[in-house]
């Protein structure tokens, strides 16, 4: 499965950065500014991955259907875009990763649901991304993950056939979409799983439970 990869892919947020800390930073303000009292990070963190609504969900307890829920996601975003470089930080063994994939001639890219409003400025603001040959938003598609659109764009910009790439991301529709593209797929089991989530159902090729885990992976082509 992982002997003919000529790129891999990652998720952003979970996979390849601790973004957590902005992002939960981002709604606790908005918290603070209403009188509340803050909540420390381990309330946010589990949350992370679901974005705006993981993290309005924790702040105030609404959901997407509440009639204020669309307000507060535009102060929450707006907060965001102010701090999102702040606090977040390459998770350990990622910049080593990288690193390694280079040197072995392997290209590499991101593909996030994250909007390009938040991810341009992101990945352009971090040096870890200074070599990555393909960067995909969740709006730089007409379909955002699960769906496998993104997916095929990314591969698309690297002149690749989606069976030579991989691709490595922390939440299911990660995997439902890099099996809908025909690529091979890696659960990590190190990002924001949620305290129900369980990787080994959700059908990847293999799973990784630190980012250079990855490497034995690619080096032995075989699943595990």
């Amino acid at each position: 499965m992982f002997s003919d990869v000529r790129a891999v892919l990652f998720d952003l947020d979970g996979t390849l950065i601790d973004s957590a800390p902005d992002l939960g930073a981002a709604a606790d303000q908005m918290r603070v500014v209403r009188g509340l009292p803050s909540l420390p990070l381990e309330r946010y963190r589990p949350m992370a991955g679901a974005g705006a609504r993981g993290m309005l969900g924790v702040a105030f307890g609404i959901t997407p259907d509440h009639p204020d829920f669309e307000s507060l996601r535009e102060e929450f975003l707006g907060n965001y875009e102010n701090c999102m470089t702040q606090r977040t930080y390459a998770f350990d063994g990622v910049p080593e990763l990288i690193s390694q994939l280079a040197q072995r001639g392997l290209a590499w890219g991101v593909v996030t649901n994250k909007a390009m409003r938040f991810t341009g400025p992101l990945t352009r603001g971090m040096s870890l991304f200074a070599t990555a040959a393909a960067v995909v938003g969740g709006d730089s598609t007409p379909h955002a993950k699960p769906h496998p659109a993104p997916l095929l764009e990314a591969a698309r910009l690297l002149d690749l056939a989606p069976s030579r790439c991989l691709y490595v991301g922390d939440d299911e529709r990660d995997v439902v979409a890099g099996l809908a593209a025909g690529m091979g797929t890696v659960a990590a089991r190190y990002g924001y799983l949620g305290s129900n989530a369980d990787a080994l159902l959700w059908g990847a090729h293999a799973h990784i439970d630190d980012p250079m885990d990855l490497l034995a992976l690619l080096q032995s082509g075989v699943k595990a």
